[in-house]
């Protein structure tokens, strides 16, 4: 297995905020720094998170509820032992994801073993145990997005799914898994364990998705704690009574301060726009943190202050309903899982009930961090470092070859089937012919800027004339390349077929693999030793985005 570091910018759609967030630490002056935990520790590779100073936590209750959860999972003895290890005073190594189908996408893997790499590293620095913590997205409503799996047939991406539906949006994890709710899950669970080849993670999710009485939340939770048996990853879904109970006091002021919090994460978008970032959520005078399960239908509705003045005159509006704010605190109090935070507000409710030391999350969550620090300021006073996960396109041996054969490096396949036949075909061009294509084009080029300068001394109308008749010659000029390029392909008629290959492989459906691609597609092929593989490579903390060559 070989290792290739790359720029973040191989990457199509990566924002400036999380550019600039990568390299913060080699910048004392940039606004970012202020923003993050791992800003203030000398930025997010520099290993000063490990030491920063932790709230207390109910170690003991803590325990108790992940031991009752993750027993339920199926958990392995080194999950156990490092649940213990957290009631004895551990410190956590805490990332996410929502529950998406069948495990979601290979970015669930990278998180993970991001965690894991991070925690067995903090323990190896400090002397202090950390453990990885996977804290599952239970809470959200949006069905079609974790109702989706990508594998790979030999020429295209196929998307399965389990048809999820349910009558109003209630939080995804307690949706359960059967005829009614998930009419294709059978019918996904056999195509996946076809395009899978009978691996056996194909059985692992057979005996998630299909057993009497499944979730999507108890699925997504016994399949991630098989992936991860041997590394011991503790797997959290915090949607219950416990855990709500647990983080109240977050909840709490949340409902008790709204106008100030509001107020500061309006200030803290004006910010961002002004250093030329832009807010991943954004909040209005009539936003709220909060989220409120209607005690009837289950449905997860948003709590919106509906009156102004004095705190103590807010009312608040979920639905058709309008709570006061003793209401809400009397609902906190006797039923705390009806309350749930959003998605600024949700880390900083994680970090309430867990002694978490860092969080790792990808691009966009690390852009939510931004605007999350000044809830964590103000609710705990402190700011949880985040870490980036690492980001990776793995390429199979076979992937590999053909990129050898053609000389075409990652940068080169982020584009689609068509565009990388054309630049194959370029390639394949007899020598002369390119010279003569260039010699022509730089002469064209030549020619033309000296004629117009000409004519636009002697009347700035010929001038334009002159930029509209070279711009036509360009583009036929242009033309003749392709036209070229494209005889070259037919004449290699291979190389569309090793084109298509790669992208189908690295870029499909035009997405970096590790966005689309199914976690579970990779272990069926290379089986679980490949999370130890990627833990390794987490650990190299490359400072963009690495190729991972199996």
């Amino acid at each position: 297995m070989s290792v290739e570091c790359y720029p973040i910018t191989v990457l199509p759609h990566i924002s400036q905020l999380y550019r600039d967030y990568l390299v913060m630490g080699d910048n004392a002056e940039s606004p970012v720094r202020s923003w993050y935990g791992s800003g203030e520790s000398g930025g997010p590779f520099s290993g000063g998170w490990m030491r920063g100073s932790l709230r207390t936590v109910e170690g003991d209750r803590l325990a108790n509820e992940l031991l009752r959860q993750n027993q339920e999972f199926g958990a392995s003895a080194e999950t156990i032992a490092n649940i213990e290890k957290l009631r004895a005073g551990a410190r956590a190594v805490v990332t996410g994801q929502q529950v998406v189908l069948f495990g979601g996408p290979l970015l669930t893997l990278l998180k993970a073993s991001t965690a894991i790499s991070r925690a067995r590293e903090a323990t190896r620095i400090t002397g202090v145990e950390h453990v990885p913590i996977f804290w599952m997205a239970t809470e959200d409503h949006d069905l079609a997005e974790v109702d989706q799996a990508a594998l790979l047939t030999k020429t295209a991406v196929e998307i399965l799914k389990a048809g999820l539906r349910v009558p109003v949006p209630v939080p995804v994890g307690d949706v359960e898994l059967n005829a009614e709710t998930a009419p294709l899950l059978e019918e996904a669970v056999e195509r996946a364990t076809e395009l899978l080849e009978y691996a056996p993670v194909s059985e692992w999710i057979r005996e998630s998705y299909l057993s009497s009485g499944a979730t999507l939340a108890n699925a997504f939770g016994r399949l991630i704690a098989r992936i991860f048996a041997t590394q011991g990853l503790i797997v959290v879904d915090a949607a219950g009574r416990e855990f709500h109970a647990m983080g109240a006091s977050t909840l709490r002021h949340a409902i008790e301060h709204s106008d100030s919090l509001r107020r500061r994460l309006i200030d803290r978008t004006e910010e961002l726009t002004k250093h030329g970032y832009h807010a991943q959520v954004l909040v209005s005078e009539s936003s709220s943190l909060l989220f409120l399960l209607d005690e009837g239908t289950g449905e997860r509705v948003a709590l919106r202050p509906v009156s102004e003045g004095s705190e103590a005159e807010v009312q608040w509006r979920a639905g058709s309903h309008v709570y006061t704010k003793q209401a809400l605190l009397e609902i906190l109090e006797n039923a705390p899982e009806r309350l749930s935070p959003n998605a600024l507000l949700r880390p900083v409710f994680q970090d309430t009930v867990l002694p978490t030391a860092a969080y790792v999350g990808g691009p966009a969550e690390i852009a939510y961090f931004a605007q999350s620090e000044v809830l964590y300021r103000e609710i705990l006073g402190r700011v949880t470092p985040v870490l980036p996960r690492l980001s990776a396109t793995l390429i199979e041996p076979s992937i590999a070859t053909v990129m050898d054969k053609d000389e075409v490096q990652l940068p080169d396949a982020m584009t689609s089937a068509e565009d990388l036949t054309l630049r194959l075909g370029a390639r394949a061009m007899p020598i002369p012919l390119k010279r003569k294509l260039a010699a022509v084009g730089n002469a064209l080029e030549t020619e033309l800027d000296a004629l117009t300068e000409y004519l636009r001394g002697i009347d700035s109308s010929l001038g334009t004339a002159a930029e509209t008749s070279g711009s036509k010659m360009r583009y036929q000029m242009d033309r003749l390349r392709r036209m070229a390029a494209t005889y070259g392909v037919q004449k290699e008629a291979s190389l569309s077929k090793h084109a298509a290959a790669i992208t189908l492989n690295l870029f499909p459906d035009g997405h970096p693999q590790e966005r689309l691609l199914a976690g579970v597609w990779f272990l069926a092929r290379y089986g679980d030793e490949l999370i130890e593989r990627l833990v390794q490579v987490a650990s190299n903390q490359c400072p963009g985005h690495v190729v991972v060559r199996l």
